[in-house]
């Protein structure tokens, strides 16, 4: 695995390649990294894997400074898994200057859900993908569905800028108890690890309840949010939405259940797509 660090090197490695397929990360890699590298290799001439902590999608109190940096580990499983370039740039490469110039993505797709809870995040990331795929110039990218209104985001941003890139949802990778594989999980403790799993079962109950003939959604959602509470989680949603564009469902659409709650410090998301 070739490792770039800079834009020249990383340019100079890509130049005899006609089809880049990027998986972009922010490194402390796990299984769901790996199964989106190995989804990747099969749809390009060359894999690509980039590390990058994007100090633009972190708001002031959360934690850019501690977020883990495991780069030896990290290394070795895109390796493992046949990944052919690394980019890794530093901040001084991908802003060798103040981000004065940012993607301010639709407010009614941006502003709702974690852009809710988070304002200003997917100003960050819609920013800094935009400057992988100028970097990297990738014709095919794939994101994981477990930050499904990120994978939303990113191929609103790509068709509104007519960018020639195929943007892959992977699905959601999971643990045995169905907990979602996340770099933030490394942040539980032993006991909110047990815990964690309720997440993706409270889920299961909200798509269940839908499948079984309820439409009062609003009604779902709350007991959703209260079987959590009750147990000391701190949720800020459990909702359901139009699957093709997060808003307000219809009769008879497509749906999915999107989650995010805080158990102790560790603030968890998931979500799962509903068939009815």
């Amino acid at each position: 695995m070739h490792i770039a660090r800079t834009l020249p090197e990383l340019r100079e490695f890509l130049g005899g390649y006609q089809r880049p397929a990027l998986v972009a990360t922010m490194g402390n890699l796990h299984e769901g990294h790996m199964a989106l590298v190995r989804e990747a290799k099969p749809l390009g001439d060359v894999t690509v894997a980039s590390i990058f902590v994007n100090r633009l999608q972190f708001l002031p109190h959360e934690d850019f400074d501690s977020y883990p940096r495991t780069w030896d580990s990290d290394c070795e499983k895109l390796r493992s898994v046949g990944c052919d370039l690394l980019f890794a740039p530093d901040e001084k490469t991908l802003y060798p200057e103040p981000q004065t110039c940012k993607v301010h993505p639709d407010p009614a797709l941006a502003d709702i859900l974690e852009g809710h809870f988070r304002p200003g995040f997917f100003v960050g990331v819609c920013t800094v993908v935009m400057k992988l795929f100028a970097c990297v110039q990738p014709r095919v990218t794939v994101f994981g569905k477990k930050d499904y209104q990120q994978l939303m985001m990113i191929r609103h941003m790509v068709r509104q800028f007519a960018l020639p890139i195929e943007i892959v949802g992977s699905e959601t990778r999971r643990a045995e108890d169905g907990l979602a594989l996340s770099s933030r999980n490394g942040y539980l403790s032993g006991a909110e690890r047990d815990e964690a799993a309720q997440l993706s079962k409270a889920l299961h109950a909200m798509a269940d309840a839908v499948r079984s003939g309820e439409r009062d959604l609003a009604a779902i959602e709350a007991r959703a949010m209260r079987s959590l509470e009750a147990r000391g989680w701190k949720p800020d949603y459990m909702a359901l939405r139009r699957r093709a564009d997060l808003q307000a469902p219809a009769a008879g659409e497509s749906l999915v259940a999107l989650a995010a709650a805080r158990l102790g410090t560790t603030r968890l998301i998931d979500n799962l797509e509903v068939d009815i």
